[in-house]
């Protein structure tokens, strides 16, 4: 059985302004072209279709379009919305499309009913669970103590009664403890969004979506595929790929990757602005098509230093120094590392500013448990 695991298409984003329609529908076309090749079984699209619960034309026609070719190639594909999508609106028409082999993953109503795919090892099934938080989970089993991200997805397997003995997939969109995240990802208070990998001990096979690095988390057939384009710089050393899964008899899976190259590559360059503008520098590294972000070491700044790069470098998103200036103004602003810290972590430093003292320990758990509450949507 091969399986073709794919996720966070962020159909629609826009990166430093820039629209990446272009670039998606690019990388689509390949995607297309590896499935053609491979001849899978099935394709899995672990959530995260859209950038937005409300998506632009230019979004749902690009995912129309990738759906019908898969279509039309007899295809199937199933698929699960993510934490950027709105649930109701992507599995709306899902019965009528599952007549031509797209499948998509209902709301979640405390159920998950399993696909069965067979091939000559027998049967392999497969279950779609889209992105849940506790409270989702709640509604549908009041008697269950769920606190945590991890005793809801526990509850929701439970619930699907897995057979532990045939083969099983299962197709979700959650942050399970020990991955690695990047900065275009959206992270909880303090991680509290962690799920324990022990909850899918009953699958050969989890086909993850929510981050954009592709990676293994706790054993292999756990994995992350990671997004088919690079959405923000913290990810410009990655390799984007798709992962092709294929399943033996039960307990041989065997994973592999096959590279993507995008229209324009999303790169970090750094040096003088003499450096950066030679000729030998820009146009035999191919940079001058690619998407960038530049850091000048000059202690002086370069007057219209982005409208004079953009000559060079047209795709250019984000010109910045690193000189003794910057360095003393980020020691005393202390915002270099703003973004990798939590809600809760800045509430504190802000506290702290505001009052010439630290938080208590009070006031911190009243604020965690404040901030935990919002996230799961109750208040």
């Amino acid at each position: 059985m091969k399986l073709i695991h794919l996720s966070d298409l962020h159909l629609g984003k826009r990166v430093n302004l820039y629209s990446m329609i272009e670039d998606q529908r690019y990388i689509l076309k390949q995607i297309l072209g590896i499935i053609q090749d491979e001849k899978p079984q099935g394709v899995l699209i672990a959530g995260d279709v859209y950038d937005k619960a409300v998506p632009s034309a230019e979004a749902v026609g690009l995912l129309d379009e990738f759906l019908v070719r898969l279509s039309q190639a007899q295809i199937p594909v199933y698929l699960i919305s993510g934490n950027h999508d709105s649930p109701e609106r992507l599995a709306f028409g899902g019965r009528l499309m599952a007549h031509s082999g797209i499948y998509m993953a209902p709301v979640y109503d405390g159920t998950v009913k399993p696909y069965v795919l067979e091939d000559d090892h027998g049967p392999v099934y497969l279950y779609l669970l889209p992105f849940v938080k506790p409270a989702h989970v709640r509604r549908y089993v009041p008697e269950k103590d769920i606190r945590s991200y991890t005793d809801g997805m526990r509850t929701a397997i439970e619930a699907m009664e897995v057979d532990k003995r045939v083969r099983n997939v299962l197709v979700t969109h959650q942050f399970v403890t020990g991955a690695t995240r990047c900065d275009s990802e959206e992270c909880s208070v303090g991680g509290t969004d962690n799920v324990d990998v022990s909850v899918f001990d009953p699958f050969d096979y989890v086909a993850l979506g929510h981050l954009h690095g592709p990676q293994s988390v706790g054993w292999e057939g756990v994995r992350y595929c990671g997004t088919p384009l690079k959405y923000s710089f913290s990810e410009a050393r990655q390799e984007k790929s798709v992962t092709v899964v294929e399943l033996e008899e039960k307990g041989t899976v065997h994973i592999r990757t096959v590279p993507l190259h995008p229209l324009r590559d999303l790169v970090e360059l750094r040096g003088s602005y003499e450096q950066v503008t030679l000729r030998s520098f820009y146009q035999e590294s191919g940079y001058s098509n690619a998407y960038v972000h530049i850091t000048l070491t000059d202690e002086e700044d370069i007057p219209d230093g982005m409208g004079k790069l953009r000559i060079i470098y047209p795709y250019l998103m984000k010109l910045d120094y690193d000189n003794q200036r910057t360095r003393t103004q980020q020691q005393v602003e202390g915002a270099e590392d703003v973004e990798r810290k939590t809600p809760l972590e800045l509430l504190e430093e802000f506290y702290e500013l505001q009052n010439g003292q630290p938080m208590g320990e009070q006031q911190r758990a009243f604020a965690r448990d404040l901030m935990e509450s919002v996230w799961e949507g109750e208040r």
